[in-house]
């Protein structure tokens, strides 16, 4: 069963370097990663970390299928003006595009700004 990841920074219609994903993290992983980045604060350093925290491999796995990693390359590459232009391209039907698009925007791993369909990640990297 799919349950929502928790967004620790999501920026909603900008492009982000760097996202991680975390699956399987206990929540004093979650409280470490936080005094870390507070404790770097502090000292002066800019923390501008983006990742997404999923409760187990199984709830990544069930966002991230093989389709949806294959969608994400190819919008990576070629940012598409419509769900149904990336349809086309990707040669499936709309409405199982529409399907994934919706579940990746969820998941804060693509975004739609005006009808337009692109990443928010130039890097995606797993922890688990």
């Amino acid at each position: 069963m799919w349950a929502p990841p928790v967004a620790v920074e999501q920026i909603k219609g900008a492009t982000m370097k760097d996202l991680k994903l975390i699956a399987g993290g206990s929540l004093e992983d979650d409280a470490a990663a936080f005094l870390d980045a507070w404790h770097r604060t502090k000292r002066g350093s800019k923390v501008r970390e983006h990742a997404i925290a999923f409760e187990s491999w199984e709830a990544l796995a069930s966002v991230l299928t093989g389709e949806r990693y294959r969608l994400l390359r190819h919008l990576h590459a070629h940012p598409e003006p419509s769900v149904s232009a990336l349809a086309r391209s990707l040669g499936r039907q709309h409405r199982r595009v529409h399907a994934d698009v919706k579940a990746l925007e969820e998941a804060g791993l693509l975004a739609r700004v005006q009808g337009a369909v692109r990443t928010t990640a130039d890097t995606i990297r797993a922890d688990m």
